[in-house]
């Protein structure tokens, strides 16, 4: 079906053609230059002049630009809304959906750049939290959005790599309904105790994990969720047995931990940190790949005796599948400048998160890696949904 543009171009390029071989024809069949006639008077060229045939007294080029003008016009008014709509990017405010419930790790992370692209791009970036599903809820609707750059999504470890594996049949793919932006940041897993157990090392833990098979609980926010995957990545990698249970939600799960009714989990930084600065609880070892500055006295799971473990939670942004690239690319330079500002790395360095900020390339590469790992973490340990 021949579209509005392509007409109008190729009446224009039709129009040229016979012009210019009009033009040659003219030039070839030209007669002879008659010999001047005497000067007639002013009244006589007036008259002759207004009634001379237009297309004899406007030279070519002139004929051409009248031809080009409707096809251009036309052109102009029938240009595609998503190129108008990439120039003036952003033009309403911004909606990022973060997938969890208010607190934790993806509402530091999700607020505080909010809060600096507001700045940045002269709109406001508000953040809603729309739960359920263990994140799929928030990306379902997402992956429906107006690809225009207005709603965005907070990427996170368990709706992009351990979803796919743990939940197969989602109504949304993660690659073909949405484009990455960029990786945000990352939180490190804090690995605690109870204050009664005893174990004050990796080590120790271990050893009374295998002397105590399944008697040891841990719990996690839920099955998938970044604190169960983590524990049983530990097990794994240990050859220990502790027994889990799901929760809710990290709320709850914290509640049991710090009244002694579990004895052991992971949780992301935020969450157990304040409890373990109180004495409340005693962390034993961080799932990231360095030391955090904010525990300079625990050491990785990697210096205990497990080298190559790493575990953490991560955030990135996602935007519904087709939005311009000009727009993603502009959202993955923003997003980088707000990860530098101070306001978010001194609010990232209090809660031991860790600001990262890279290319969409770069941020789809790492997603299908964490992907493949944790796919196979969820295979082996045999987990299933709620």
């Amino acid at each position: 079906m021949t579209t509005p543009i392509a007409g109008a171009q190729a009446a224009l390029e039709a129009a040229v053609r016979a012009e210019s071989a009009a033009s040659a024809l003219a030039g070839v069949h030209a007669a002879p230059a008659a010999p001047a006639a005497p000067a007639a008077p002013a009244a006589a060229t007036t008259a002759t002049t207004s009634t001379t045939s237009t297309a004899h007294a406007v030279p070519v080029a002139s004929r051409r630009r009248l031809l080009l003008g409707p096809a251009a016009a036309m052109a102009g008014l029938a240009a595609p809304a998503f190129v108008r709509a990439q120039s003036d990017w952003p033009r309403k405010t911004i909606r990022l959906v973060v997938p969890f419930a208010p607190g934790g790790s993806s509402e530091i992370v999700a607020r505080s750049v909010a809060v600096e692209l507001t700045k940045q791009l002269g709109q406001t970036v508000y953040v809603e939290n729309k739960p359920g599903g263990a994140g799929t809820v928030a990306m379902a609707e997402v992956a429906k959005a107006d690809r225009d750059g207005h709603t965005l999504i907070l990427g996170h470890i368990g709706t992009l790599a351990v979803n796919p594996a743990m939940l197969p049949k989602q109504s949304f793919d993660v690659d073909r309904d949405f484009v990455a932006v960029t990786l945000l940041a990352r939180v490190p897993n804090l690995f605690v105790v109870h204050p009664d157990v005893p174990a004050h090392s990796l080590k120790e833990f271990v050893a009374l994990a295998k002397s105590r098979p399944g008697q040891l609980n841990y719990g996690s926010a839920g099955n998938g969720s970044a604190g169960h995957l983590s524990m049983e990545y530990l097990k794994r990698v240990s050859g220990t047995f502790i027994t889990h249970i799901p929760y809710r939600g990290t709320g709850p799960q914290m509640v049991d931990l710090l009244a002694g009714r579990t004895e052991c989990g992971a949780t992301g930084a935020p969450a157990s940190l304040p409890h373990v600065r109180s004495g409340k609880l005693r962390a034993i070892a961080v799932g990231s790949a360095a030391r955090v500055p904010v525990l300079p006295d625990v050491p990785t799971i990697a210096e205990q005796g497990y080298p190559g473990f790493e575990t953490s939670q991560w955030y990135g942004l996602q935007a519904p599948a087709g939005t311009p690239d000009t727009i993603v690319r502009r959202l993955a330079d923003e997003c980088n400048k707000a990860l530098r500002a101070s306001a978010v790395t001194e609010r990232f360095a209090n809660d031991a998160a860790i600001g990262v900020g890279n290319t969409p390339e770069q941020y789809a590469a790492f997603i299908r890696a964490e992907r493949k790992r944790w796919g196979e973490v969820v295979k082996r340990a045999g987990i299933k949904p709620d």
